[in-house]
C-alpha cells in the first residue's frame, strides 16, 4: 500500500514523500529501541537481586534506574522526530497543489503548438492564448508560494530536528555520567576463597546519585543557536502581507487569481486553479 501511495504522489512531492516514509521507519526503530532499553533496564536491576550480592543488587538497581531514563529520552526524541516530520509534511502537500497548475501550463503551452501546427489560422487559437495567459499568471502564483512556504518550513523543520538531537544528546549523556559515579561505589578488589565482603556502605550516597540525575534533567534548559526567521510577515496566503501601500501580489495577476488568494482554504481543481491552505489536517499528519 505504501509502494502504491508514493506512485500516485505528483511528480513533484515524490521525493519528499520518500523522505518522509522513510523518517517514519526511523522513529519506529527509535520507539523500538526505547522499550528495549527500558526492558533491559528492568532485567538488569532484577539481576542484581538474584545475585544475593548487596552491593551488586542496589548498584545494578540505580543503573537500571538511569538506564530506563535513558530508554525513555529515545522516547521523547521520537516524539519531537514526529513534530518535524509533521513540518515536513507542509511542504509536500504544497508541492502536490503546485503540480496542477504547472501540468495545466504545459497542457495548454502544448495544445497551442498543436494546432499551430495543424491549423494556423483557427480561431481557437486566440482562445487558448488566453488560457496561457491566465494559467501563467496562476502558476506564476503558485510557484512563489512554494517557494516561501518550503523556506520557511525546511528551517523550522530541521530546527526542530537538530533540536532535538541535542536535547537527547546532552540528557543522554549527563545520565550516562551520573552511572559512571555509581560505578564508582563499587569495591571490585579480588578476594581469595573464605573471604567475606564487607556490606555496602555507599546506599546514602548511591541515592543521592539519582537524586543528583533527577534535579539535573528537571533543571536543564536548551542553549542553542537561534534560528532567525523572517517569514513571520507571510499571510495565509503564503505570500507577504498587504503593505501599505496594497498587496504585495504582482497586479499583473488576475482579478481571478487573486480571489483565489483571499480564499487559500480552498482545496484545488483538477485544472490547479486554487493553491490548498498551508496548513493540513490533523488526519493528514498521520503516519501515511
Amino acid at each position: 500500500m505504501a509502494s502504491l501511495r508514493g506512485m500516485q504522489q505528483p511528480e513533484l512531492s515524490k521525493k519528499l514523500f520518500k523522505i518522509i516514509k522513510s523518517e517514519n521507519h526511523a522513529i519506529g526503530a527509535y520507539e523500538s529501541a526505547s522499550r528495549e532499553r527500558i526492558s533491559i533496564a528492568s532485567q538488569i536491576s532484577d539481576w542484581g537481586e538474584a545475585t544475593g550480592d548487596d552491593s551488586i543488587s542496589d548498584i545494578s538497581d540505580k543503573i537500571g534506574v538511569l538506564m530506563s531514563e535513558i530508554g525513555e529520552q529515545e522516547d521523547l526524541f521520537a516524539q519531537n522526530l514526529e513534530d518535524y516530520r509533521s513540518v515536513l509534511k507542509q511542504i509536500r502537500n504544497t508541492e502536490s497543489s503546485v503540480q496542477p497548475s504547472r501540468d495545466q501550463k504545459m497542457k495548454i503551452t502544448d495544445e497551442i503548438q498543436k494546432l499551430k501546427y495543424k491549423e494556423p489560422q483557427s480561431t481557437k487559437l486566440v482562445q487558448l492564448e488566453q488560457e496561457l495567459v491566465r494559467a501563467e499568471a496562476q502558476n506564476l502564483v503558485a510557484e512563489a508560494q512554494l517557494t516561501n512556504i518550503t523556506r520557511q518550513k525546511l528551517k523550522e523543520a530541521y530546527d526542530i530536528h537538530s533540536a532535538a538531537v541535542i536535547e537527547r544528546a546532552e540528557k543522554q549523556i549527563m545520565l550516562a555520567r551520573h552511572m559512571r559515579r555509581l560505578l564508582q561505589l563499587l569495591d571490585d578488589t579480588p578476594v581469595v576463597p573464605g573471604d567475606v565482603r564487607p556490606a555496602f556502605e555507599h546506599s546514602g550516597q548511591a541515592r543521592q546519585i539519582l537524586n543528583d540525575a533527577e534535579e539535573d534533567l528537571r533543571e536543564w534548559q536548551p542553549s542553542n543557536l537561534e534560528i532567525p526567521s523572517a517569514a513571520t510577515d507571510m499571510g495565509t496566503n503564503l505570500m507577504p502581507a498587504s503593505t501599505a501601500g496594497g498587496s504585495t501580489v504582482d497586479p499583473s495577476v488576475t482579478d481571478d487569481v487573486q480571489a483565489q488568494l483571499e480564499s487559500p482554504r480552498k482545496e484545488r481543481d483538477v485544472s490547479g486553479s486554487t493553491m490548498v491552505q498551508q496548513e493540513a489536517s490533523p488526519q493528514e499528519y498521520s503516519r501515511q
